[in-house]
């Protein structure tokens, strides 16, 4: 197993209390480590000189950033965790995770929801092998998506789509668990059926409520794009300040399909659990402004996740490349 070892980054900025709750702030040690072993093998540990961030807070940050570290890192920020991986072995780490939380809802309530995206969900192979795919009491599952393109199911770009054929498919999920959007409908029609259904739910405690009535899902897993979009939320787009809402419609994404539905932010950050599967070096800079909690740019979208509950970060080395020193 890989070495790991906990350093301390800066908190995330405060969101308002319509999006999420206040937290305490970790109280981060004076040094720390950085391990770098290859997956499976015993290394000594490198010590890096540490910089301080504005708040006094320490950072591993710095010019000269090794980009071919691997292994497992960990760091404290207000109780969420990072931690970085090969390819393999993050999918391996994340169907741990999975499972684990999975179990621990199921057996406290009986049902377990899962909130998908598209970048996220060829993370889930291993689920689909031993030990998982015969442990998982899969008809305890329901599955949502916390956005999708309006298109048809069958269509290439179809979040459910790729969900289906990778994961969904091959697990004994019942389809009456796994809400998918009325595609006949245009974007504002899918957006609010989409919500009624949540609303149904929430009343019937499938999905837990939040202490602010908000859907509170178990877990989502979340990526984000280069510009730090999370969901169809969109840098400096309109919906990123709608509270009422919990399903909101795009019609003008700035890539295509232009027309999606969406999570809302409060949404997002009333859930129980976030896990943001982020993987390639063309989405280091958003991770590095995000974590490092960067002032000197306009705050995106990823920067505004801040849940009630647990966050927990799952990088590639390509994506944590400019956290090294």
């Amino acid at each position: 197993m890989a070495t790991s070892v906990p350093f301390c980054l800066s908190s995330c900025t405060p969101q308002t209390r319509l999006l999420s709750k206040p937290k305490s702030h970790v109280q981060c040690p004076p040094m720390s480590l950085l391990s770098s072993p290859q997956i499976g093998q015993s290394k000594s540990l490198i010590p890096l000189s540490l910089t301080h961030n504005i708040n006094g807070v320490f950072s591993p940050l710095g010019k000269n950033r090794n980009r071919n570290m691997v292994g497992v890192v960990k760091a404290s920020m207000d109780n969420k965790n990072l931690e970085v991986f090969s390819k393999e072995h993050l999918a391996m780490s994340l169907a741990k995770h999975v499972a684990h939380i999975s179990k621990q809802f199921i057996n406290d309530r009986g049902y377990f929801t899962l909130v998908l995206s598209g970048g996220s969900v060829k993370y889930l192979r291993k689920l689909v092998e031993a030990p998982y795919i015969d442990s998982i009491p899969w008809s305890k599952w329901h599955i949502f998506w916390v956005d999708e393109k309006v298109v048809p199911k069958t269509h290439v770009e179809s979040n459910y789509k790729l969900a289906y054929d990778g994961f969904i498919s091959k697990v004994k999920i019942p389809a009456v668990n796994v809400y998918t959007i009325d595609d006949a409908l245009p974007a504002e029609g899918v957006a609010d059926v989409y919500e009624t259904t949540l609303r149904r739910l929430v009343a019937s405690k499938i999905i837990a409520s939040s202490d602010y009535s908000l859907p509170k899902f178990d877990l989502m897993l979340l990526d984000m794009g280069p510009d730090g979009q999370v969901g169809a939320l969109f840098p400096n787009h309109p919906v990123l300040k709608e509270t009422k809402k919990w399903v909101a419609y795009v019609k003008d994404a700035p890539k295509p399909p232009p027309e999606r539905i969406t999570f809302t932010l409060p949404v997002i950050n009333s859930a129980s659990n976030i896990a943001m599967v982020v993987t390639g070096a063309g989405k280091a800079d958003a991770v590095y402004t995000t974590i490092q909690n960067d002032q000197s740019v306009p705050k995106i979208p990823v920067q505004m996740v801040s849940p009630e509950g647990d966050l927990k970060w799952f990088l590639d080395k390509g994506a944590a490349s400019k956290l090294y020193k």
